[in-house]
């Protein structure tokens, strides 16, 4: 960053004097992966006061339209949009964004568009693969005849994010029975994908002056996991501290070790995919790789975790960026 550019940035922070930090209400008795949006709010406020902001908090719950309009008639400068569910459902999020914009509310991370398409898991497929972005091959419930014998694939929720749903019994094999594992579920809230049986790779995307830049690539390494269980990233390996899946999933930079021309594929396509969702702020693309180092996008998480010890931050840190940085580049990529 030049000395002007830096100039310009901080003098631009310094119009920006007072900031709401919205966030998911965590219902009675939230689990984890609710209540870690709480440490999110407490990460992002500390390091917004250190940039002489005036920071407040908000929660937003199931009577979020009287919220935003209180929010609009607060008047802060801008909004930390933290929003990932409504009473722990993901396809509602979409209304956060669409609310600031009807209020004409500065916002941090990405725009309704982005957010309602890419929460749609089904709709983000479909728009990845008309674009030439490879990802894998997917399949409502009721379209269950079109799945090939002895081929594995994994059932997902459509809208939900942070592994909710996900568990080992997620992953099955098209054999005699399998219609067992789909028996209720509707086409409106979930999807069956073809099973990409390899590495797993988080690709985090920040805004830059010099539009997106790709942090270093994370793998998510699955230790002493044997053959017959599935590697993949469920809900247990996300939040339960004391299971076997946290504790044997890991994150590593690979670094120099990882083959170059998969780490270009890797990169390549997160760009793709910042640039077809109309990405803004930050973002983070899941991918994994077959046998044969072919990258398939399984996730574009917008707005993913940014607590002090999640995969977006590390990776961050990992490219040598204090988070005082990150957050200010943020700021200069709001919705406006």
């Amino acid at each position: 960053m030049t000395h002007s550019r830096a100039s310009e940035e901080f003098a631009y922070i310094s119009i920006m004097k007072r900031c709401c930090i919205i966030y998911n209400e965590p219902g009675e008795g939230a689990l984890a992966d609710e209540l870690d949006v709480l440490d999110q709010a407490d990460y992002i406020g500390d390091h917004l006061s250190k940039l002489g902001i005036e920071v407040y908090r908000k929660g937003i719950s199931a009577a979020f339209m009287n919220e935003i309009a209180v929010l609009a008639s607060e008047k802060p400068d801008f909004v930390i949009n933290l929003v990932e569910s409504i009473n722990n459902k993901g396809e509602l999020n979409y209304f956060i964004p669409a609310l600031l914009n009807l209020y004409s509310i500065p916002y941090s991370g990405n725009p309704l568009e982005a957010m309602f398409i890419t929460s749609n898991k089904t709709l983000a497929s479909s728009s990845m693969r008309n674009a030439g972005i490879n990802n894998p091959a997917s399949f409502l419930p009721s379209q269950m005849n079109l799945l090939t014998p002895g081929r594995k694939y994994i059932v997902k929720p459509i809208w939900e994010d942070g592994s909710l749903g996900i568990t080992e019994e997620s992953v099955f094999e098209c054999k005699p029975g399998f219609e067992d594992r789909l028996k209720g579920l509707d086409d409106s809230h979930w999807f069956i994908e073809d099973f990409i049986d390899g590495r797993e790779f988080n690709i985090s995307i920040l805004a830059g002056e010099n539009g997106p830049e790709v942090m270093p690539p994370a793998e998510i390494v699955f230790v002493n996991y044997g053959d017959d269980k599935p590697r993949i990233v469920d809900f247990k390996a996300k939040w339960e501290m004391d299971s076997f899946e946290y504790i044997n999933t890991v994150r590593e930079f690979p670094g120099k070790s990882l083959n170059p021309e998969l780490e270009s594929n890797l990169r390549e396509t997160a760009i793709a995919c910042w640039n077809l969702f109309g990405l803004k702020g930050y973002a983070r693309v899941d991918s994994r790789t077959d046998k044969d180092n072919n990258v398939f996008v399984i996730e574009i998480n917008a707005n993913p975790c940014i607590s002090p010890d999640g995969g977006f931050v590390a990776a961050t840190k990992e490219a040598g960026y204090p988070f005082i940085q990150v957050i200010q580049r943020i700021i200069n990529d709001l919705n406006r």
